[in-house]
């Protein structure tokens, strides 16, 4: 998978006058958890917006492998997308909820797949007919966390994906990151955790308006060392 490279050249994004992002150029890849830091307005959800191709850049490409990610692309089931907001449907259950996104995806042997991602996110015995709008908070991002990996998807984008979780929730999320990195998946994470950060990352970038202020690729990283890559990427300067 080492030729699935996820690169952005010389992206910019701008809405009307406000320049979002500008002439951000990143590689990730296959194998890590790449987190995306940086304070409020730095261009964090934007760049995650471009990157699950629910937004389209303003210059600049972005591209998978040798072909380019845009909204029209046949790549878009390549990537599984978890938002700050669940995003199901709160008068389904859980099951149906993944049986609808599973007859999108035209999964094969749907109901078996269905089974497996419930019992994996820890939601097989919650009753068959609990409607989702019933859920806890966390319950709502375990869901959204089986309907993403439900076709296998070579890419993972998560935005905030441990603000609606307890602690043991949070190192629950840890494990299957970690799971889905050991398996080859690149996984992207817009957080502002920056303990959670260190537990997990293995490519840290930070943004600051809209700029790449840091961008370095470890085996791993202490909590000490992300606290100051954060805080010497963000210092203020003109």
């Amino acid at each position: 998978m080492s030729d699935r490279v996820l690169r952005l050249v010389n992206v910019g994004k701008t809405f009307g006058r406000h320049r979002a992002l500008a002439d951000v150029s990143l590689a990730f890849v296959p194998g890590e958890v790449a987190a995306v830091l940086g304070p409020n307005g730095a261009g964090k959800s934007t760049l995650l917006g471009l990157l699950s191709t629910l937004a389209q850049p303003s210059q600049g490409r972005i591209t998978l492998g040798d072909a380019e990610l845009s909204r029209r692309s046949p790549l878009r089931a390549s990537i599984g997308y978890v938002g700050h907001e669940p995003g199901v449907y709160g008068d389904l259950s859980a099951r149906q909820n993944l049986r609808l996104f599973a007859s999108l995806y035209g999964l094969a042997n749907a109901e078996l797949r269905i089974a497996e991602m419930l019992a994996r996110v820890g939601l097989d015995g919650v009753p068959r007919e609990a409607a989702a709008r019933t859920f806890s908070r966390g319950m709502l991002q375990r869901l959204a966390l089986a309907r993403a990996l439900l076709p296998a998807p070579e890419i993972l984008l998560f935005d905030e994906p441990g603000s609606a979780l307890d602690p043991a929730g949070a190192a629950w999320l840890a494990g299957e990151l970690q799971r889905e990195r050991e398996a080859g998946r690149l996984v992207v994470l817009v957080t502002h955790d920056l303990a959670a950060t260190a537990a997990i990352a293995t490519h840290i970038v930070v943004l600051r308006r809209g700029r790449v202020a840091y961008d370095e690729t470890c085996g791993g990283y202490s909590a000490d060392e992300v606290r100051a890559i954060y805080e010497e990427a963000t210092r203020g300067k003109a």
